[in-house]
């Protein structure tokens, strides 16, 4: 009998909030994350480790660069120096502090991740717009041009435009990444606009002579975008995972001493049996941030569906 008078007095709490003027879809969607396990988790993990890469060089309690004679004198061809007072994690395979490249890795790949996302997100976005508000044979050039770079592999095109480059750097494993995430921004960009032009306001609009670019400005686009944000979450995940691929088979910067989660991954396949925790971190470090940015994107997808809405 309690259990029902409260769901009558929430229904009835609902009921007032909505003839006091309501919430908006986002708002509404906050409130359900803000209550939902998963994305409670995913917003720590991203949290936490954004806050480590922005300060990143002053939580790193050594120089990441420099080799540490103490640690260089334990070097062996068969030993690298494990953990020890004042080096948590141990050395790496040149005595330099693992803990302190471990943590600016974390900056690198929040660069590389965020900058290829962005890029991909604008290219994506102007692709998809032009598509979704020209239509006719451009929307069917560009939707076939999207078509054959959903048709190679997402890796396997990112490998193919890294290779394409005559001095690998950080900007090529960002452009490559970047180039893989446009046909997937454009495609969904032109699939909400596509959904927003028969919808009745753009109709009206349209009726009362309103011109095409106002519609699709003011209209069409600020209605399309939320999905593609969205998306845009998620594909920050697969960003760094894919950037740390290409560092890894030495696409990326070949500068040993920077520090990145890919790279040192890679770096550390040549001591897998001497010392394996110089693999088994950067893997683990890429693994949970990707997870955190996939769990946080899934909940923002459920919390923004208006099927969803209670």
């Amino acid at each position: 009998m309690t259990s029902l008078l409260n769901i009558r007095r929430r229904r009835v709490d609902e009921l007032a909030e909505t003839a006091e003027g309501g919430t908006s879809l986002t708002v509404d969607a906050l409130r359900r994350m803000a209550r939902n396990p998963v994305a409670i988790i995913g917003a720590v993990i991203v949290a936490v480790f954004v806050l480590l890469a922005l300060f990143a060089p002053w939580i790193a309690p050594e120089d990441p660069y420099t080799p540490f004679q103490v640690l260089k004198d334990q070097l062996r061809a068969d030993s690298i120096p494990g953990p020890q007072p004042g080096f948590p994690l141990g050395s790496d395979e040149f005595g330099r502090d693992f803990l302190s490249r471990l943590i600016v890795g974390a900056q690198q790949s929040l660069v590389v991740g965020v900058m290829a996302t962005l890029i991909g997100l604008a290219v994506g976005m102007v692709i998809g717009g032009l598509a979704g508000a020209l239509g006719g044979w451009v929307d069917t050039l560009l939707m076939r041009l999207t078509d054959i770079m959903l048709s190679v592999p997402s890796l396997l095109l990112a490998i193919s435009i890294a290779a394409l480059a005559r001095h690998p750097s950080q900007w090529t494993v960002i452009i490559a990444v970047a180039m893989v995430s446009v046909p997937i921004f454009a495609r969904l960009l032109r699939g909400s606009m596509l959904a927003q032009r028969a919808s009745d306001h753009v109709l009206a609009a349209t009726a009362l002579g309103v011109r095409r670019r106002t519609i699709v400005f003011r209209h069409m686009l600020p209605n399309s975008v939320g999905p593609v944000i969205v998306q845009a979450t998620l594909t920050l995940a697969t960003s760094i995972i894919d950037a740390a691929a290409l560092s890894f088979l030495g696409l990326g910067d070949p500068d040993p001493a920077r520090a990145e989660w890919g790279l040192m991954l890679g770096n550390a396949q040549r001591y897998l049996d001497v010392r394996p925790e110089l693999a088994f971190y950067p893997a683990v470090a890429i693994i949970v941030v990707a997870l955190g940015f996939t769990l946080l994107g899934e909940s923002m997808r459920e919390a923004l569906d208006p099927k969803n809405r209670r």
